[in-house]
């Protein structure tokens, strides 16, 4: 298509709308405008909306890049949904959003927008929240955070829902509800308590005015589970054939979509159960049954595969020694630690998770899913690792896990790693690097000792050691040799 017609609300022809009456009221303020968010809870919210009417539109907020952003007001804030498996591909268009901000440009236009919507949202990634890895609370010498708390326009997403939340209360608005979709552990209880660190640690004044209204905003848990890899020139050609006309911003995805979302809304919600979600009692248990047997596994095949010259998770998994041990790490080190919802199927649900990560249609890169690993391994290797530790138990599979991290982000004086670790992007890398000259015990304590992985697993001698073998074995016989060693040291315990 030489001269594209751009994707509108006039020009979708070959796409299924999810969607069809205008939305005109804003009820959610989404704070994350990124492929997640877009293939995720918009794609629910819109199919919410399609079965039951309501003032549920989106405004999307997003933190730095203004090229989503900008793409969505040149495409009467349309966008499509590509979802890719090996059988075919087809394309939607969500049709949920009423407008989009660009935190850095506007941010008293955040603080607004926070304080007129009925939920709040977020897809900000484990580093958005400005946690001190070391202590697991919120990171007050944070420049941000600093920032924020002095007042002015914030620039953290703490500080744009506290300010917001203050601006709406002086307002005579009552309560809302905020509501992480990120991965976090108990993201919702996560999300509560740093705002209230953040409000607490207010000047009097504000703290004293605060508080008591903090007391009556909701913070539901959610879990939500999608894989959306980055876009590139290859799916937006892909979404172009399908739909006739030019998106600039499609979001490719693998069709398989869950949200499980605790019913603690403060001011009414969209019937997202009518749109696929699952409203339960449980979210914790399906929270560690992604947190740790997907996005865990999922790190161990990303650092594997990157080490052994994979591009993406499909090459990664379809080696037969980086899939040994996935499984391994899946069942031996993560799932003892999970206790499985009552109404998922066990074994169907790991079928599924390996046949999602072998979508060769998809291609997930091995760099994305690597990629800020030092806050991503926080909440995933440091309670289930401790779990194993305490009852004399060694979990091999997730000091795999953080040896090859090592490797990727921080590889020792002499082992190159390959281009696809090197494209890993992740806020320790600076940091780790400077002490990879170090001998591999010193470097591996060193490391973990920077608060990698919470103080309690770095003072553990036994796994410190554990790591220090497993990235010497990765450095001096490869990728595929360590994961070999992983599953016969799993089969002869």
């Amino acid at each position: 298509m030489t001269t594209p017609e751009r994707l509108a609300q006039s020009t979708t022809p070959g796409a299924t709308l999810l969607h069809r009456r205008e939305v005109t009221e804003t009820g959610i303020v989404h704070l994350g405008l990124g492929n997640f968010h877009r293939a995720h809870q918009a794609v629910h919210t819109a199919a919410a909306l399609q079965a039951e009417d309501g003032p549920w539109g989106i405004l999307g907020v997003a933190s730095r890049s203004a090229a989503v952003a900008d793409a969505l007001r040149a495409q009467d804030l349309r966008y499509s949904v590509l979802e890719i498996s090996p059988e075919g591909s087809r394309v939607a268009v969500p049709a949920v959003h009423t407008g989009v901000l660009v935190a850095a440009q506007d941010r008293e236009a955040v603080v607004d927008a926070v304080a007129g919507a009925r939920i709040v949202t977020l897809t900000v990634t484990e580093h958005g929240y400005t946690i001190d890895p070391r202590t697991g609370s919120l990171a007050l010498d944070h420049p941000g955070v600093r920032a924020d708390l002095a007042g002015g326009a914030p620039q953290t997403t703490l500080g744009q829902i506290v300010r917001g939340l203050q601006r709406r209360l002086r307002a005579g608005g009552a309560p809302i509800t905020v509501m992480s979709c990120d991965n976090l552990v108990e993201n919702g209880t996560t999300t509560a308590r740093l705002v209230g660190e953040f409000v607490a640690a207010l000047p009097e004044p504000e703290r004293a005015e605060l508080e008591p209204y903090l007391a009556h905003v909701a913070f539901p848990n959610s879990m939500v589970d999608r894989i959306v890899p980055a876009t590139t020139d290859a799916y937006r050609a892909e979404a172009a054939r399908l739909l006739g006309v030019w998106d600039e911003v499609p979001v490719p995805a693998e069709p398989f979509s869950m949200w499980a979302i605790e019913d603690d809304f403060a001011a009414g919600r969209p019937a997202w159960e009518r749109g696929g979600a699952r409203f339960t009692t449980d979210v914790a248990g399906y929270e560690l049954l992604k947190l740790r047997l997907l996005n865990g596994t999922h790190s161990l095949i990303a650092y594997l595969g990157a080490l052994a010259g994979c591009d993406t998770i499909p090459q990664s998994s379809a080696r037969s020694a980086i899939r040994a041990a996935a499984n391994a790490v899946l069942r031996e080190d993560y799932l003892p630690t999970v206790p499985v919802p009552a109404d998922v199927d066990l074994e169907e649900y790991v079928a599924q998770l390996f046949t999602r990560w072998s979508n060769t249609a998809l291609g997930h890169r091995t760099r994305q899913v690597g990629s800020d690993g030092s806050v991503k391994l926080a909440q995933r290797v440091p309670e289930p690792a401790l779990h194993h530790l305490a009852a004399g138990r060694m979990p091999h599979g997730l000091a795999l896990t953080v040896a090859a991290y090592l490797c990727c982000i921080a590889p020792p004086t002499g082992f190159d790693a390959g281009s696809h670790a090197a494209a890993m992007s992740d806020p320790a890398r600076e940091r780790l690097a400077r002490l990879a000259g170090r001998p591999t015990a010193e470097f591996v304590a060193a490391a973990l000792d920077t608060g990698l992985l919470g103080t309690e697993l770095a003072a553990h001698d036994g796994f410190r050691a554990r790591v220090a073998e497993l990235v010497d074995l990765l450095v001096r016989h490869g990728a595929d040799a360590a994961a070999r060693e992983l599953t016969h040291t799993q089969e002869a315990a």
